[in-house]
């Protein structure tokens, strides 16, 4: 089982993206927690994109959570979210999200964080 699958934009990644990125990944492997981060993980020579499709739910379904690092423009992102949502993963969000009124995907990533706090919580004080 993996500990943490980590959604985050890919195609659409900044440097300063990548960089943050992979201190949050060097960081936890070296804490000995288990990652699966798509940019390296998930093949990403898929011409349709079905098979990332699938490679990341299978790992989504493996992980006992999921780190998010959001970006609003990033549709894999959504697409990662909807399945980790269905399939009732506890989430950490990684950065700062923006502060929307109302209806907003940000405020529901808020919500579902502190929903699932206390399972997200008791996954770190594991190691």
């Amino acid at each position: 089982m993996i500990d943490f699958f980590i959604i985050c934009p890919v195609r659409g990644a900044t440097e300063e993206d990548k960089e943050i990125l992979d201190r949050w990944v060097n960081l936890l492997e070296s804490a000995g927690y288990t990652v699966y981060f798509p940019p390296r993980d998930t093949n990403q020579n898929d011409p349709v994109g079905w098979g990332i499709c699938q490679a990341n739910l299978a790992a989504i379904k493996d992980a006992k959570a999921v780190l998010v690092y959001y970006t609003p423009t990033s549709l894999g992102t959504h697409f990662d979210l909807g399945m980790a949502f269905a399939l009732g993963k506890p989430i950490v969000v990684l950065n700062d999200l923006p502060w929307v009124e109302g209806k907003a995907f940000c405020t529901v990533l808020r919500a579902w964080a502190v929903t699932t706090a206390e399972r997200a919580r008791a996954l770190w004080q594991d190691k």
